[in-house]
């Protein structure tokens, strides 16, 4: 194999190219769903896939394909990562993984002429949830059946747009969201920003990514006494705020002595009444617990459970939780892990096995194929933010581990 030719200046080029499309606070894009800065973007996608000489098509979902079409019939090897944008983002966030993608497919064409199995890169639909909060995942739930025309019209941005309408702006018919299922995908390999600090820290450019980390999100009122502050005597109360304390503290410490990758965050706490001269009626707050191995996931999530009852027991306080979010671990597939770390020998690139700590498209790809990922050094961590960057050599090199897995995979 003569290993694939990754131009710098045109990866650099295509960052600031798209980067300029919904530009906010100088380095940062501001790019929702369906929004027309999003369409303008997958435009400019669309636009880099036919000048490769790929075949360009949209799904009834809203994602975007551009399409190598493979010597011999069979599943296709899939490539890609999301438009959209926090609001605002950073130009790295889902958009390098399109870019490494097309830069990936078009010099193996470019090099080697057609595969022998289709090449596809995909730009997936609404992977943040930044317009449409419960949307999250959309085009790739999409694929795999998880989002159908009843969702159309349930799920709604701020200013009450539903999807479905959204959708219908952007030129897409909701009712046909069934139709973008696909059954024909060998595997997706998806390269992105870390979006954190372990790269930086280990001092390497890349890494593979052996895991995906389950995360739940949980929802815990507990419910005590309201009463003054100065003249309840503190042995007699039935104080949720202090409850709260301790659980707060009892979770998050928790984490920390189980080390790395486990974490926990208490994002969100609001006291009812609220008041500065008032012991709390009630408080209510959130636990976002994450963990990439399924078993240590669920002893965290029992031992959480567990300090919930106790702590609410001894201090006379009653509570309810609820399950916002729950996105189970997803491994990565073995032979593709293999691929990608032969791949990374052969372009001598450097590089660590970790678990992401996000949630990505990924993980919904799992449940139609195997997946694999490919993170990308963040400068500081940084990411949701204008402030995120990844210096160009390290996106280099991860795009040099993508292409060289891809040609052994699809060639």
């Amino acid at each position: 194999m003569t290993h694939p030719q990754i131009d710098a200046q045109l990866v650099e080029d295509m960052i600031l190219q798209l980067g300029a499309i919904g530009r906010h606070s100088d380095t940062g894009v501001w790019r929702t769903a369906f929004s027309p800065e999003w369409v303008a973007a997958n435009e400019t996608v669309a636009k880099w896939g036919r000048d490769a000489g790929l075949d360009v098509n949209y799904d009834t979902g809203g994602n975007l394909w551009c399409v190598s079409q493979g010597r011999e019939a069979g599943p296709s090897i899939v490539t890609g990562s999301h438009i959209d944008s926090q609001c605002p983002g950073g130009r790295y966030d889902g958009a390098l993984g399109i870019i490494a993608g097309m830069v990936a497919v078009s010099a193996l064409y470019a090099q080697f002429g057609p595969p022998r199995r289709t090449l596809e890169v995909v730009s997936l639909c609404e992977e943040e949830g930044s317009r449409f909060p419960t949307a999250g995942f959309w085009g790739s739930r999409a694929l795999v059946g998880r989002a159908g025309p009843e969702d159309c019209n349930v799920v709604h941005d701020a200013d009450g747009v539903s999807i479905g309408a959204a959708m219908v702006e952007a030129g897409f018919d909701p009712k046909r969201i069934g139709e973008t299922v696909r059954d024909d995908i060998a595997a997706f390999i998806e390269l992105h920003i870390e979006q954190g600090p372990v790269l930086e820290d280990a001092g390497l450019p890349a890494a593979i990514v052996d895991a995906i980390t389950h995360i739940r999100q949980t929802e815990v009122t507990l419910y005590g006494t309201s009463n003054h502050a100065g003249a309840f005597p503190m042995d007699i109360r039935n104080d949720p705020m202090a409850g709260f304390a301790e659980i707060a503290s009892g979770v998050i410490g928790h984490a920390e002595a189980l080390g790395r990758p486990a974490v926990t965050t208490i994002g969100h706490c609001v006291p009812e009444p609220g008041g500065r001269a008032i012991i709390p009626r009630a408080v209510t707050f959130t636990i976002d617990a994450r963990h990439p191995d399924p078993d240590a996931a669920k002893t965290m999530y029992d031992a959480h459970q567990t300090l919930i009852q106790e702590v609410a027991t001894r201090r006379g306080l009653t509570f309810e939780t609820s399950v916002l979010l729950d996105h189970p671990a997803c491994q990565s597939d073995p032979h593709l892990l293999t691929a990608l770390d032969t791949a990374a020998a052969k372009m001598e690139v450097p590089v660590m096995h970790m678990a992401s700590g996000a949630g990505h498209d990924a993980q919904q790809m799992a449940q139609i194929c195997p997946v694999a990922m490919i993170f990308v050094r963040s400068f500081e961590g940084r990411s949701h933010t204008p402030e995120e960057f990844s210096e160009l050599s390290d996106c280099v090199a991860g795009i040099k581990v993508l292409a060289a897995a891809l040609y052994d995979l699809a060639y």
